[in-house]
């Protein structure tokens, strides 16, 4: 079997994308996922994520034997680039699901800027530092997710992955407590990846290119794309870049089509590869 390494945005535990795997193990693949990046106490988050990257690249060598497909959304796609690239021989193709691949003048910026005040401020870490961690239940959390409008608009099954992974008990309070409950991705954690981010991928790139078909997924309302822009990743990925109506998170918007779309790549990578 095809083994697909899938690995998730930040502050959203893998479990979140149930739906996505059960479509690509029905369609034939076998699916691995680091559950949630930056918890292993080896490998924490630090400057542009060299312990997440090797964390990934484990779980490829426990996976298979032989190379196998690397499928990321936001920090996942980062992570996946930067594995395909320090370890191609493990790798034959690469998936980034609105992951796009800043210029080097914003990466330039980033460089200068990452370890002062104004860099935290405007990351998203100014915002994940706050987040709300504590609910006297799942289900209360469940329903607070509901309640804003970014949640919203999820498919309701994958809100209710993302509650059953997302949120455990807290075994620091009082059972039935208004803390009972947390957030089981550390939002300590989820602010300390922010605030570490890559800047060093387009040199990384330029250094060590990829061996392997890359194709990107975006969102058409997403706001990184936007942000970021996509001069630098219609070029690495050679034009391959498909688009699914949504937003950043359109993964949990719509994680059917999200699928399929990842499969449909999957298939022109194996084409190409059989035609070579």
């Amino acid at each position: 079997m095809t083994t697909i390494v899938f690995s998730h945005a930040n502050g959203f535990p893998a479990g979140t994308y149930r739906m996505l795997f059960d479509a690509w193990k029905a369609a034939g693949y076998t699916v691995h996922a680091v559950e949630k990046f930056g918890h292993d106490p080896l490998r924490p988050p630090t400057s542009n994520w060299p312990g997440l990257r090797d964390e990934l690249v484990a779980l490829i060598e426990r996976a298979s034997t032989e190379p196998v497909y690397l499928v990321g959304h936001s920090l996942g796609g980062w992570c996946s680039v930067m594995a395909a690239a320090h370890r191609s021989d493990l790798v034959k193709g690469v998936v980034l699901i609105d992951s796009p691949l800043m210029s080097s003048m914003l990466a330039g910026a980033i460089r200068l800027t990452k370890c002062t005040p104004i860099f935290k401020r405007f990351s998203p870490g100014h915002v994940s530092k706050r987040r709300r961690q504590h609910w006297p239940s799942a289900d209360a959390a469940l329903r607070h997710f509901a309640a804003k409008k970014i949640f919203a608009r999820w498919e309701p099954q994958v809100l209710r992955d993302y509650i059953a992974c997302g949120v455990e008990p807290d075994a620091d309070a009082a059972a039935g407590s208004e803390k009972s409950h947390t957030l089981s991705f550390r939002r300590e954690i989820e602010t300390s990846i922010y605030n570490t981010l890559p800047h060093h991928i387009g040199s990384l790139l330029r250094a060590h290119p990829l061996k392997c078909a890359m194709a990107f997924i975006g969102g058409t309302e997403s706001v990184e794309v936007r942000q970021l822009g996509m001069r630098n990743t219609q070029r690495l990925t050679h034009g391959r870049v498909s688009w699914i109506k949504g937003s950043h998170l359109f993964p949990f918007e719509k994680p059917t089509e999200t699928a399929s779309e990842v499969l449909r790549w999957l298939a022109v990578f194996a084409s190409a590869s059989h035609d070579a």
